[in-house]
């Protein structure tokens, strides 16, 4: 089996959290402190004591005025830290970089900075460098302090409300960075504005220093260097490529301007510059794909917002729309997406019948024919966007839909009439897509009267387990009658499930829809997972929390593996973005000696395994296939809740997990052959 944990894979699989540990705590910032005192407001030893008091009144059963406790300044976060970030795993790490970055990205879009240097530092802490103007370092009036430590730390302090210095912000609008501060061990920033050069210390969120002088400043800008805290993260190791994806996504967002990152624990570096923008972004998206046309785009201001879209269909049948507000990436859509959507479908319908490109009477383009192949990127600039959610993934307000349903509508009609050839081209694909779409749906009219997609008849083949609660349900997706039959055995028949699939499924990547629900495997993976696909996907419907891929350790496996991983992602994504899919590990060797056998998951732990019990007399067996081993020891690898190891599909870049799926299962040979070149040293335990 290949294992691939490399951080740019499209899919990125975590420890199954049965596994996680504790971490242990540390703090240090001594190589940062300078003149610094005894911190008198450590706000853990607050909360310790806030948790201590409320628990005595919970046993005296004494809920007076005494019990309710206010957590003051940045107390509250490191309380709820999730409130403010969405996770304190892997994803809300990295968010306390875009959050700084955040700052210096609305420093140029107010026109004040052009190079931003993104450091990953050897001890896993992170420095920002910009060259805006720099944070503020007189006095507050009302503070009656440095505007700098107003700003670190206080919520909700910040230039971003009265929209004087600046139009338009991302970030948290006066959260971000006391945020990051609050959940970091330490955090140093530098200021250089005004001719002088400053720095200001902070431990948890507290000031550990006053303003420090370091001496006289000819250029502006900020620099911040902060520690996370594993008091209050999983894990503080940083990824090089999420960082690097996220500030490849604002350098196309904002033309021109220059993201350097740079990991000094491996000493790799990307630079980021697009003169191009949007229209550059889509070229990314779609190098690895067969373009039809050149990239259409247009910029439009209308009341104080800002639209921007770029769109280019390719000869592929999977859709890739990205939105952004204020170059934040709103992965869950929203009304700018809602208004974009209406008007691709109403302009292209209108084309199409106004120049009689439709031959079939009753066929009408829907919003999914117009999105098959459509490459698309829409970024706006609104002043006070509403968000639902702290961390922004859903834009809320109302007006956008109409700005942008107008503004789409309005310009892309006037390019199709100037663009005729283009149009016609790009029209004549839709109305394939109708056409395929309308012969897909009559076939699952068809096979429902033949119960085949009624969830009230299962497949012949699942062995379904005796648990009705979805929660507590397990679907092992198995390879092969082989493997199924000893999987079927070696289970807990009251919650685990197994569904034996024969040979491999249709690779999707290269099939239009009506091709993919006529596939007989296929269909009795949907019938079995019960949400339905596509356009008819309901996760309310799903009938298993868990769906484990279970594929032998060897090529096929993984070539199967991949193939269910592309089907899942392309056409019931929600599975993988809610959690619900993961891989099974089945052990690669067992190792026996005497009476004493071990199961080995990986090359490095049988090199270990072999340093520490010698190589005298031992009998190692290599397991290519699940086949191979009795229900029993499938039950103890791969089954047993409190043995087994399992790794949870996760997609942590949109662009990078389309990226991958199209490298690697898409129709297009070089990329893919330069790809496997680029990385075969990294592939482990291939099977040949």
């Amino acid at each position: 089996m290949v294992e691939n944990t490399n951080q740019n894979s499209a899919v990125i699989p975590e420890n199954n959290p049965e596994k996680n540990q504790t971490q242990n705590s540390e703090s240090s910032a001594a190589n940062l402190v300078i003149n610094q005192q005894e911190n008198k407001h450590d706000p853990t030893k607050k909360l310790a004591a806030i948790q201590e008091a409320t628990s005595h009144n919970h046993q005296d059963n004494n809920y007076g005025a005494e019990s309710i406790q206010v957590l003051e300044g940045l107390e509250a976060v490191r309380k709820r830290p999730s409130m403010y970030i969405g996770t304190t795993g892997l994803p809300g790490l990295h968010h306390l970089v875009y959050e700084v970055v955040d700052n210096s990205i609305d420093e140029a879009l107010a026109g004040f900075c052009k190079e931003i240097v993104v450091i990953i530092n050897e001890d896993n802490s992170v420095t920002v460098v910009d060259d805006g103007r720099g944070i503020p370092i007189a006095i507050h009036s009302q503070y009656k302090m440095s505007a700098l430590e107003v700003v670190m730390c206080k919520l909700h302090a910040g230039g971003k409300f009265d929209k004087k210095t600046y139009k338009v912000s991302g970030g948290l609008h006066g959260v971000g960075i006391s945020v990051v501060n609050a959940l970091s061990t330490w955090l140093q920033v530098e200021v250089r504005r005004d001719g002088r050069h400053v720095a200001m210390i902070f431990e948890r969120g507290h000031s550990k220093s006053g303003i420090i002088e370091k001496g006289a400043a000819d250029t502006t800008g900020t620099t911040i260097t902060f520690m996370p805290d594993k008091e209050i993260f999983e894990s503080i190791e940083f990824s090089f490529d999420t960082v690097s994806a996220r500030m490849r996504e604002l350098a196309f967002l904002n033309k021109g301007i220059k993201i350097i990152v740079r990991d000094e624990r491996t000493e790799k570096e990307n630079i980021f510059q697009y003169e191009g923008g949007i229209v550059s972004f889509i070229e990314y998206l779609n190098r690895n794909k067969t373009p039809l046309h050149p990239t259409i785009y247009f910029d439009t201001e209308k009341n104080g917002n800002e639209i921007e879209v770029a769109m280019q269909y390719n000869a592929g049948y999977i859709e890739n729309i990205f939105s952004f507000v204020n170059n934040i990436n709103t992965i869950d859509g929203g009304t700018h997406l809602t208004g974009l959507k209406t008007a691709l479908t109403r302009a292209f319908n209108n084309y199409a019948e106004s120049n009689k490109l439709i031959d079939e009477k009753d066929l009408k383009l829907t919003s999914d024919d117009v999105k098959e192949g459509m490459c698309c990127v829409i970024s706006v600039k609104v002043q006070e966007p509403q968000f639902e959610g702290q961390t922004k993934t859903k834009l809320g307000n109302s007006d956008v839909k109409g700005i942008v349903d107008s503004i789409v509508f309005s310009s892309l009609t006037t390019y199709l009439e100037e663009n005729p050839k283009i149009a016609k081209l790009i029209v004549e694909k839709i109305v394939t897509s109708a056409k395929a779409r309308e012969a897909a749906k009559k076939a699952r009219d068809l096979t429902r009267r033949k119960s085949a997609l009624d969830s009230s008849s299962l497949p012949g083949k699942l062995a379904d387990c005796q648990e009705r609660d979805p929660a507590k349900c397990e679907l092992f997706i198995v390879e092969g009658d082989s493997a199924g039959g000893s999987a079927k055995m070696g289970r807990d028949r009251k919650f685990q499930a197994i569904l034996p699939l024969k040979g491999k499924i249709l690779n999707v990547e290269k099939a239009r829809i009506n091709k993919v629900v006529d596939n007989d495997e296929i269909i009795t993976l949907v019938t079995a997972i019960g949400t339905n696909i596509a356009e008819e996907f309901d996760i309310k419907k799903l009938r298993y929390h868990k769906l484990i891929l279970m594929t032998d350790a060897d090529v096929d496996g993984s070539h199967i593996q991949c193939l269910l991983l592309t089907f899942l992602y392309r056409f019931m994504t929600p599975l993988i973005e809610q959690g619900h899919v993961y891989v099974a590990m089945p052990p690669l060797y067992k190792v026996k000696k005497g009476k004493t056998e071990n199961y080995v998951y990986k090359e490095e732990e049988l090199f270990r395994l072999l340093k520490e019990i010698g190589k005298d007399n031992v009998n190692i067996q290599r397991y290519k296939g699940l086949g191979e081993m009795n229900p029993e020891q499938l039950w103890e690898t791969t089954r047993d809740t409190e043995k087994r190891m399992l790794k949870q599909i996760k997609i942590e870049d949109a662009v990078i997990a389309d990226e991958i799926f199209t490298l690697l299962m898409g129709d297009q040979v070089e990329p893919r052959r330069k790809f496997i070149q680029d990385h075969a040293k990294e592939v482990k335990n291939l099977d040949l």
